[in-house]
């Protein structure tokens, strides 16, 4: 018999603590088909001793998700034995944080594996296996819909009611150059703290390429004693958020503890009106978001509009008006955490100049995409390369000035200078399967 070499990588599982009753929301999904692969539940000292662990359920290509079936292969074919495309695994699961432990190798095959979650959200990436290694991650993934209450949901657009982040399933992408999924653990986290983002199209999920935000790329540089809720959306203005109940949605599952990144400005200065201005209805606001977060113990972070690529010669122009000084402000006033998105992507994209720039925006040639009949050339909005650049400047300046969320980087986090950007020839990037053409909303 083949000898099978396994090698275990266990990134930071600590502080689970898992009650009785939440036995039925536990899963072990066993994706393999190798007879010497046995998948184990991942159980932590400070667990409960007597805690029922679920059996392991086998996964064949034939188990489709419906909400008859509640978990299965979803949206694409199941895998195919032999082929190297990617394929999305789902569960239905309630509102909630979940921790997803993934055991990713293969007894047959080395593999190249990135999982992403819900709409589109970076959790692992590029990570290689050789043949009959595995390597387990944990991470924790936040699941939600649209309603507040019984009464009350969050007012999302049509373009939104077929994202994964708002639907009744926790989604799992399952992609790379090889992908090699063995298991899938699944329970349920209620003492981590949460990081919720809220903003507009820089931030948002994106779900399609060749589109992206720095808020779903930022969850591959947390670990599993935290989770990052991105509740932010494209052509959302301040108070846009707060009107469609956005921010009520947050604010119904915020705790003592939880951190609030706000990024506006992009859409707030097309704004017009009696009373409106950056540092009249604006400022406002945002002193509400403040106040808000801070009745319920949280910790609110203001954070400065990314920079638009609009060069004047090799300099950025400023094109949001006095939103970021309104910001800078504010945050001043209130004594509130502030990272100065602004002047740091101002940086970042002068660094890479005119030209160089357009590899972090979406600037494609036209046949790029499946049925792209002309170029795309939208200097506002980045890709999966910019969106990745801007993340590392945010992680950086977490870590240069030292807040509290620094305890929650992995320990494979690297330092990061704007003015010294990753070459776009050696940012890795696997596209995920589905491709949408329609610009973002927001300008």
């Amino acid at each position: 018999m083949k000898k099978v070499f396994l090698f275990f990588a266990l990134y930071l599982f600590q502080n689970i603590t898992i009650i009785a009753k939440c036995d039925s929301l536990m899963f072990l999904f066993n994706l393999s088909d190798d007879k010497h692969f046995t998948p184990t539940w991942c159980m932590q000292e400070d667990q409960i001793k007597d805690v029922r662990i679920p059996q392991a359920k086998i996964i064949t290509p034939q188990t489709r998700y419906s909400k008859e079936t509640i978990f299965g292969y979803d949206l694409l074919h199941s895998p195919i034995k032999g082929k190297t495309m990617p394929y999305y695994f789902s569960v239905k699961l309630p509102d909630g944080n979940y921790r997803i432990v993934v055991t990713l190798g293969s007894c047959k095959t080395e593999g190249n594996t990135t999982v992403r979650a819900e709409s589109r959200r970076l959790m692992l990436e590029n990570v290689h296996t050789r043949e009959g290694e595995f390597k387990q991650f944990a991470f924790v993934i936040n699941k939600r819909s649209p309603w507040i209450n019984e009464k009350e949901s969050v007012r999302i657009k049509p373009r939104e009611k077929n994202k994964l982040n708002w639907d009744e399933k926790l989604t799992l992408e399952i992609n790379g150059t090889n992908p090699q999924c063995a298991s899938i653990q699944i329970e349920p986290v209620y003492h981590v703290p949460t990081i919720y983002l809220c903003g507009n199209s820089t931030v948002v999920d994106q779900d399609e390429e060749p589109w992206a935000s720095w808020g779903q790329m930022i969850t591959r540089f947390f670990n599993d004693n935290v989770c990052v809720a991105n509740y932010a959306e494209s052509g959302e203005s301040a108070t846009s958020f707060v009107v469609e109940g956005r921010l009520k949605k947050i604010l119904s599952t915020l705790k003592a503890g939880d951190f609030l990144l706000m990024e506006f400005g992009h859409n707030d200065q097309k704004l017009k009106g009696p009373g409106v201005g950056a540092f009249y209805s604006f400022a406002t606001c945002l002193k509400t978001y403040i106040d808000e977060v801070r009745q319920r113990g949280a910790i609110p972070i203001l954070v400065t509009p990314t920079q638009r690529r609009s060069f004047k010669g090799n300099r950025i122009m400023n094109t949001h008006a006095d939103y970021p000084d309104a910001i800078r402000w504010l945050a001043e006033r209130e004594q509130v955490i502030l990272i100065d998105l602004h002047k740091i992507t101002r940086s970042l994209f002068e660094s890479m100049g005119p030209e160089g720039s357009k590899n972090a925006f979406v600037h494609y040639p036209a046949l790029t995409y499946p049925g792209q009949t002309k170029p795309l050339a939208d200097n506002t909005h980045f890709n999966p390369y910019g969106a990745y650049q801007i993340t590392q400047c945010i992680v950086e300046e977490i870590r240069r000035q030292q807040l509290s969320l620094v305890e929650f980087l992995r320990p494979d986090v690297p330092h990061y200078n704007p003015q010294s950007p990753t070459p776009p020839e050696q940012f890795q990037w696997v596209e995920s399967p589905f491709v949408d053409l329609q610009k973002p909303d927001g300008n």
